[in-house]
Order: structure tokens, then sequence, then C-alpha cells
């Protein structure tokens, strides 16, 4: 029977994860290379949708010392819904890296006359013997190879694609049409709903315009929650695309 390839992998999802990199990783703290490694592994923690760089203690230019507190595993409440992907709650990028979903020591790391609280963790997992995992937001600056890297590890099972289309798209909030465009950007990403962007310029159609100014002397209404734009109604016209209101973890790019 064949295996639909997104529901592979999410059923690991729950799991500690890992995968070896070849490629070599550096850290920089107070303009001083404190991680340089050929032998890096990249680990996705239980539940937890980017992963981290780890590496061999020795590779860490610093001093490992254990946490004052010792690290307790995360409930099973915490986090984001990504119904799409899976029926656990997800730690995206919002989640701060000392907060853990495996069991393990956390380790605060001195140097470069700094100390960094929990900058580090010690999986007690015996495929990570050994490692160390980083918080990528301890650090100034990571590269892979001469390249900087930003805002979090690379996922080399995770792609992001964005193309132009002539989809029509419709924009409603409370029953408004907000917007109709048939120019959007759509951003396709890896296990993630699609992103639909539309032109700065795009306006209401004519056929539905914009509701009138309320009085001077009317009451200001309570500005509407993101959370409530929803789909087209009934009317939306044929192929037009409904945008529905989810919540994203942070980005994976």
């Amino acid at each position: 029977m064949s295996s639909q390839v997104r529901e592979l992998m999410a059923s690991g999802f729950g799991q500690l994860r890992h995968e070896p990199t070849a490629k070599r990783i550096q850290a920089v703290l107070g303009g001083d290379t404190i991680v340089d490694s050929t032998r890096a592994v990249l680990v996705w923690e239980p539940r937890r949708i980017v992963p981290s760089y780890a590496v061999p203690a020795e590779d860490v230019r610093g001093d490992l010392v254990p946490a004052g507190a010792a690290a307790g595993v995360v409930r099973g409440d915490v986090g984001v819904a990504l119904t799409d992907v899976t029926a656990l709650r997800v730690l995206d990028p919002r989640v701060p890296f000392t907060v853990h979903s495996t069991a393990g020591e956390a380790v605060d790391l001195r140097a470069a006359g700094q100390v960094r609280p929990g900058a580090g963790f010690r999986a007690a997992d015996p495929d990570l013997a050994g490692l160390v995992i980083l918080d990528f937001a301890a650090f100034d600056a990571w590269y892979e190879e001469d390249e900087q890297n930003v805002a979090h590890p690379r996922d080399p099972f995770h792609r992001i694609d964005v193309l132009p289309s002539s989809r029509q798209v419709r924009l409603e909030l409370d029953g408004q049409v907000l917007a109709v465009s048939s120019r959007p950007v759509l951003l396709f990403e890896t296990m993630l709903p699609t992103r639909y962007y539309l032109p700065a310029q795009t306006s209401p159609p004519s056929c539905c315009p914009a509701p009138p100014r309320p009085a001077a002397r009317t009451r200001a209404r309570r500005p509407t929650s993101p959370s409530r734009l929803r789909a087209g109604s009934s009317r939306t016209s044929p192929g037009a695309t409904r945008i529905r209101s989810t919540t994203r973890p942070g980005s994976a790019t």
C-alpha cells in the first residue's frame, strides 16, 4: 500500500530526531569563534518544527557548566496547533530554546568573557552522547561554511517556493470584501499551509465598495482581531481561492 510522504514525515514528529550534516558549522560570540565543527548534527527535539545544531563538546571553545536548575520536560499542551501537520502541539521558534521536550541536562556557556545561561543542552539519549545542543539565539552569528546563517539552522528536508499566480484570491473580513486579486504571489512551504500575498496596490473591487466610515459622534468599535479573517462566502466566484485564518509558527526560512 502506498504511503503519503507528508504522513511519513509527520509520523516521527513526537520523537527525538537527528541528522548529521557535512557542512562546517561555526558560531561567533563577542568577536571570537566559539564553535567550529565539521562533525555537527541537526537535532529536532520532540514536537520541534525547527532543528538546532549539536556539536561534540570538544568543538566548543568555552566552559559548559551544569545549569542551576534541572531541565524539565515541557507539558504536552504547550505549543501551537497545526492540525494540517499533526495532532500534537507544535513547538515553533517562538518557544524558547530553554523549553525542552526530551530528558537531559541544561548547561550554561561561559566563553568570550560572557555567560549564556541555558545555552546548551545534553540530551539523555545514547545516540547523541558526547554532543551538546546549542541555542542559536545565544550567539552573535552562525556560519555554514563561509555563508552566514540567520534566524535558525536550515532544515535539509524543508523547502520554500514563492511563485506568482493567476488564481483569483478573494479576501473578506466579517462578510465585507477587502480585496480581490488575480495577481497573487503564493508561498508554498513544506508541511505548512499555503500563504497568499497580494500586490500592495490591491483595492476593493468596484462591485464591493468599502463600508462608509462611521459618523463623528459614533462610538468607535474595538479593532477586529486578525484571527477573525475568514474565507469567502458562498457567493465567491468559481475558481476563487479562499483565504483561511491560520496560526503560523515562525518562519522556516
